[in-house]
């Protein structure tokens, strides 16, 4: 379903004459994160209760690149307790996104939503490499105690994004599936317009595109 969102946003991005490169993806330059990069990801790290080497991403996927600008379509799943203790860290008083507001106060209000769509196993307990970070995960849907290492991965990954994008010099645009924007007079959910695209929203979406990213 994500990718049949994304795919409808890109095709009508596309049909305006954007120049973009659908699924973009990013090598990362280890040494861009040294020092003060470290030490971001350590406290976010630990703070998610993390134990072991600080793992570093080897590459980054983006759904696509406009430029210099990096786009993230985020579902129900990057919404809870573990993104929110990931979002209140010292890197994103340091670092501005223009998201991050919106982001602390859909974590809040969303978990439950969250817990619907992140019960199954791939994504509650995540990889393998998720239970030796993290511990193992409670079963699913408990919250208390270790609750999920799936999740805890998915925030700290999700940190990563943040900041190795910014250090290699793109700007991260996060798009919340409830993100609600103004077509016809009324408030309508992208996530609802990218899920049936009408012809007649075709223009408001890009119109609302366009204000991320000029």
């Amino acid at each position: 379903m994500h990718h049949l969102k994304v795919e409808n946003l890109y095709g009508i991005l596309k049909e305006s004459g954007l120049h973009m490169e659908f699924n973009h993806q990013l090598e990362v330059n280890p040494n861009y994160l040294k020092g003060k990069g470290e030490n971001f990801l350590n406290e976010v790290f630990s703070g998610l209760g993390g134990s072991g080497t600080v793992p570093i991403l080897e590459k980054l996927k983006f759904d696509f690149k406009v430029n210099r600008h990096v786009f993230l379509y985020d579902d129900e799943v990057h919404f809870n307790r573990y993104r929110l203790t990931s979002l209140k860290t010292s890197m994103y008083e340091v670092f501005s996104f223009p998201w991050t507001e919106a982001y602390l106060r859909l974590c809040r209000t969303y978990e439950k939503e969250c817990l619907k769509t992140g019960l199954q196993e791939r994504i509650w307990n995540g990889p393998p490499i998720a239970g030796k970070l993290f511990g193992k995960s409670e079963i699913a849907g408990e919250l208390s105690a270790n609750g999920s290492s799936g999740w805890k991965l998915n925030a700290y990954n999700d940190t990563q994004y943040d900041l190795v994008s910014r250090l290699h010099g793109y700007k991260l645009i996060r798009i919340p599936l409830y993100e609600n924007l103004m077509i016809g007079g009324s408030l309508k959910k992208i996530d609802d317009l990218l899920l049936h695209p009408k012809e007649e929203n075709r223009q408001g979406i890009l119109n609302w595109f366009s204000r991320k990213i000029y």
